[in-house]
């Protein structure tokens, strides 16, 4: 018997030494020329995506005064994103226009970190790198757009200068406002959600692997071997919550940065 995580077999019955799981397991071909193969991730990233898609139309196709369970639990989500992230970071003023894409980005993030832990799936199409990268890319291209828009070419930077700056250190502020914007945000949101996503698939896995291996060693170290999977059971839960953290503060982050371009004042 075979223990297989991430596409390959990681711990053979009887074997004696234990291979824990790294970074190269996450790369799981199914076909495609070589370079453009379709993968594990991406196929569990649209699986994500159709369901939505399937949650929402059906969800909201029914409409009532009285919500049912269902109506109830969507327009709370819904609740949430628009009055305690949008309107809270963007302002009343011009938030609802991005609801809709910041609804989106929540959904489509807590839906990917789920899979994490998702019986049969158990692999977060954000704990692959590409993935925050590219979702980081549309917030990006979303909240300079809406900064320009509103404050024009020159007066998006001018406006990334806090009021009252002396003339004297006014360029070295622009500069690192200028780093800021176009460098440091994009880069840690998407190292944030990356990092959180792949260290908490890598502890399940190990406690995962290692309580089987440890089975297989006969009476004496099964003991710690069920000890690992009771790690490995308490952990989901705490994943799931970080989980649910991380794809609040995606959505959280890319309202500030929105709201910032958007706003009046620096």
């Amino acid at each position: 018997m075979t223990s297989v995580t991430l596409g390959r077999p990681l711990v053979l019955e009887g074997e004696s030494e234990f291979h824990a799981p790294s970074p190269a397991d996450f790369w799981q071909p199914y076909f495609g020329p070589e370079g453009w193969e379709i993968t594990r991730p991406m196929f569990v990233m649209t699986l994500v995506a159709m369901g939505l898609i399937a949650l929402l139309t059906l969800g909201t196709r029914n409409l009532k005064l009285v919500p049912g369970n269902g109506q109830f639990l969507l327009e709370s989500v819904y609740g949430f994103v628009r009055n305690d992230i949008a309107r809270d970071l963007i302002g009343s003023k011009h938030y609802a226009k991005y609801v809709p894409f910041l609804l989106a980005i929540f959904l489509f993030v807590l839906g990917n970190n789920i899979m994490g832990i998702t019986p049969g799936v158990m692999l977060a199409p954000t704990a692959v790198i590409g993935v925050p990268i590219a979702l980081t890319a549309v917030v990006y291209v979303v909240y300079h757009v809406a900064g320009f828009r509103q404050q024009g070419f020159i007066g998006y930077f001018r406006h990334m200068v806090p009021d009252g700056v002396p003339k004297v250190i006014m360029p070295v502020v622009l500069l690192l406002e200028i780093f800021s914007y176009f460098v440091t945000r994009p880069l840690t949101l998407a190292l944030r959600l990356f990092g959180n996503m792949f260290a908490g698939h890598m502890i399940l896995t190990l406690f995962v692997l290692g309580g089987w291996f440890l089975v297989q060693q006969g009476p004496l170290l099964a003991l710690a071997g069920a000890g690992s999977f009771l790690m490995a059971f308490l952990m989901t839960f705490f994943e799931l919550l970080i989980q649910v953290v991380q794809a609040y503060v995606f959505t959280l982050l890319a309202a500030s940065y929105i709201g910032d371009g958007l706003a009046d004042g620096h």
